[in-house]
């Protein structure tokens, strides 16, 4: 907390209530998560992607026949038009995936009906391309830049296991099909973190969805959000041993680096999410056969936070700590990591901005605190030395 002229602020809107929602609580000292009051631990078992997004955009879990429209419409929204495999294709092969997400998202918007209409019934819940082509554009331009033909879409697969079939070529088996939908769906929502913000504020202008997801996007891909996963793996690869795990830890504390996927703003106990990526890590390491990034993960938790307690400051794994190894275990490269959140986080912004225009109706407009001079005097050009 910041003062100047009797004027309060908080940086970086820290702690900020900026707007009411029930789309997502966190209690970040029990460590819970819930996606409209459903705990995430439970809702993850018992639904898919596809009736998560359903729950997002609607406020309710669907009943079978809801449900049953509600695939049939997403999955008949998968097929990429050829325009928009052109532009994949063609995209910069030095670029970010995620540069390229957030041009394809908006080069979408030219192929769907799409008008702001201030009600529930919003027909953004009707065209979904915004949730449902985004893992197939993101395997498109894996295979494009591998050198290998685009693979379409099939009616039959998940959310999750059609997203692993465009990306390989072939059908992933049940298990693996199954980690990968779960994965979107811990993804899918997580309240006012800076990119469902961004959305929210470009809803509140009373822009398009598209124009608020590619935004969402944009702020995604800064380091200080998204990414984070794929550092873990960096993190992972360095270390190289288990038996090289505590040596790793300790020297990064004692230069005051920061150990990768350790440590959340909000959450003062083991994220949630993280308890159940460590899960599907155990599951795919013992498939695999290959134990190395859980034994490696599992040495560095253990040793930053018996370390951390013995300086009274106990800091616990988040979300992305385990996921960048499951995604490897599932033959996804570092590249995508960021472009798989930004898959899954799409239902989740869809919703904040459909609540935005419902709930809310109001610009976001904050004022700044000015420091800066004033009443300088301008001086002619030429004696401007």
């Amino acid at each position: 907390m910041s003062t100047n002229d009797e004027i309060q602020y908080n940086k970086g809107l820290e702690g900020v209530i900026a707007a009411e929602s029930r789309i997502c609580k966190i209690d970040g000292e029990k460590g819970s998560l819930y996606y409209l009051g459903y705990p995430i631990d439970r809702l993850v078992q018992v639904a898919d992607y596809e009736e998560v997004t359903y729950l997002l955009l609607n406020g309710e879990l669907p009943t079978e026949k809801q449900l049953q429209d509600f695939r049939r419409r997403m999955r008949e929204g998968r097929p990429l038009k050829k325009p928009i495999l052109d532009m994949i294709r063609s995209f910069p092969a030095d670029s970010h995936p995620m540069e390229l997400l957030q041009s394809v998202i908006s080069y979408l918007s030219g192929y769907v009906d799409h008008k702001i209409h201030h009600s529930m019934y919003c027909n953004c819940r009707d065209t979904l391309h915004q949730v449902s082509q985004i893992a197939g554009v993101i395997a498109a331009l894996h295979r494009f830049r591998s050198g290998l033909d685009y693979v379409p879409p099939r009616d039959d697969l998940s959310h999750g296991a059609n997203f692993l079939y465009m990306l390989h070529g072939e059908e992933p088996d049940q298990d693996e099909g199954e980690i990968m939908d779960k994965c979107f769906v811990l993804h899918a929502e997580h309240s006012f973190n800076a990119s469902t913000f961004t959305a929210r504020v470009v809803a509140s202008t009373q822009s398009t969805c598209y124009s608020s997801i590619s935004a969402a996007m944009g702020a995604l891909y800064g380091s200080l959000h998204g990414g984070a996963n794929e550092r873990v793996i960096e993190m992972v690869e360095e270390i190289g041993t288990p038996d090289r795990v505590e040596e790793y830890v300790r020297t990064k504390l004692e230069r005051k680096e920061k150990v990768m996927g350790m440590g959340h703003r909000v959450y003062r106990a083991k994220d949630p999410r993280a308890v159940l990526m460590e899960e599907f890590l155990e599951q795919l390491s013992e498939k695999n056969g290959d134990d190395r990034y859980l034994r490696i993960l599992k040495g560095v938790e253990r040793t930053f936070r018996d370390i951390m307690e013995e300086k009274g400051k106990p800091i616990y794994p988040n979300v992305d700590f385990f996921s960048g190894a499951v995604y490897r275990l599932l033959g996804i490269p570092s590249a995508l990591f960021t472009p798989i959140f930004a898959a899954a986080r799409a239902a989740g912004w869809l919703s904040h901005i459909l609540e935005q225009r419902e709930l809310e109706q109001r610009l976001f407009r904050p004022r700044a605190l000015y420091t800066g001079d004033v009443d300088r005097e301008i001086r002619p050009i030429s004696e401007r030395g």
